[in-house]
């Protein structure tokens, strides 16, 4: 039995030349994306395009939807990553400046990455259907936001929201069901609900820039952001 702090084994030169192509077979593959979008995909153009044959692709990426999901899992964990980074890089900040700092995350690598961002929260790709294995780098970015509300009630830094009305019939029976879900401590189910409610609007705003729909208004939309996240943590009952 390997000793628990042996070095880790270094990759092979055969395992290095698969990373490094199945790298190479995603940037064209996003290339595709910014030129045709999801549905335009095509994997005998990604294997032309990298001067491959199509049976030796299929070895790396059986079908679009292997390599679909993989780009769909690369994006959501970046979008994760940058948002725990935001959050983490304020840990001594009050909650509701890190959660300013979290959603203009989102929106910067919105911005970066315009194409990946409505691959995962765009219209869906016509006769695909996401796996399991997307579930987990998908619930990054929410389990950040809550991770925060969790940090932000310890510290007394979570209240109640100015005029915002209680969850009620079958709105409170979920939001019940989803706290209890939630591994503890529990956030209250009515910060659940205006958390949700938030973070909708947070990615709706991001969506409505991305897909022009402030040109001729708030374009560039830097100043309405900014005061739409100060306003969203407030809402939240961030302090």
């Amino acid at each position: 039995m390997a000793s628990p702090n042996a070095a880790p084994r270094a990759a092979t030169a055969r395992e290095r030349v698969r990373a490094e192509l199945s790298r190479e077979i995603k940037e064209e593959a996003r290339r595709q994306l910014a030129a045709s979008g999801a549905g335009g995909l095509s994997l005998r153009a990604v294997a032309r395009e990298l001067g491959m044959v199509s049976s030796a692709l299929y070895r790396y990426y059986p079908s679009r939807d292997d390599l679909l999901t993989a780009l769909i899992i690369d994006a959501y964990n970046a979008l994760g990553a940058a948002v725990e980074d935001a959050i983490a890089a304020g840990e001594a900040s009050p909650a509701s400046g890190r959660w300013t700092a979290a959603g203009h995350a989102v929106r910067d690598w919105a911005l970066a990455n315009p194409h990946e961002y409505a691959l995962i929260y765009g219209s869906p790709v016509p006769g695909y259907r996401a796996p399991e294995a997307t579930i987990g780098p998908a619930a990054r970015v929410p389990l950040a936001f809550v991770g925060l509300l969790r940090e932000a009630l310890a510290r007394g830094e979570l209240g109640g929201a100015g005029g915002a009305l209680p969850p009620t019939g079958a709105l409170a029976e979920q939001a019940d069901a989803l706290s209890a879900a939630l591994a503890q401590p529990a956030v209250p189910p009515d910060v659940l609900v205006r958390a949700v409610i938030a973070w909708t609007q947070l990615f709706g705003m991001v969506s409505f820039e991305l897909f022009g729909q402030f040109v001729g208004s708030f374009e560039p939309a830097d100043a309405l952001f900014a005061h739409a996240a100060e306003q969203l943590a407030a809402f939240v009952g961030l302090r």
